[in-house]
């Protein structure tokens, strides 16, 4: 009964060796064969279009919401900084750390604490 199943082993290795040999050679022909392109340079030549550049009325204006076609202003000069509203100061990290520090410290602490029982 040994006999047999150490044949059988011998067989499905040789089987299985030569299906990866067949494969493995399959693949190397297809990268050898597959895709050979000639070393010959080939200019690149963009059609033409001549009428991209001339002048044309532009399309009328369409609202995107709906309604009638919305008008818009503008206007030129410079605005005061102080118009835009007050700046705030930088605040710097290390004080924004301690602030932080303080309030985890001083904060709630959980009155009730559940440690786990049993397993």
């Amino acid at each position: 009964m040994q006999l047999q199943s150490v044949k059988l082993r011998r067989n499905a290795m040789k089987i299985i060796f030569s299906i990866l040999f067949v494969l493995c050679a399959a693949m190397a022909w297809g990268q050898v064969a597959g895709g050979v392109l000639t070393n010959q340079p080939q200019v690149l030549e963009l059609p033409e279009h001549p009428q991209h550049a001339a002048l044309h009325e532009m399309a009328t204006e369409q609202p995107l919401v709906g309604g009638s076609p919305a008008t818009y202003s503008y206007a030129q000069g410079e605005r005061p900084l102080w118009e835009f509203g007050p700046v705030s100061d930088p605040v710097p990290l290390g004080d924004v750390a301690r602030a932080y520090r303080k309030q985890k410290l001083t904060a709630k602490k959980a009155e009730i604490v559940f440690e786990k029982q049993g397993s």
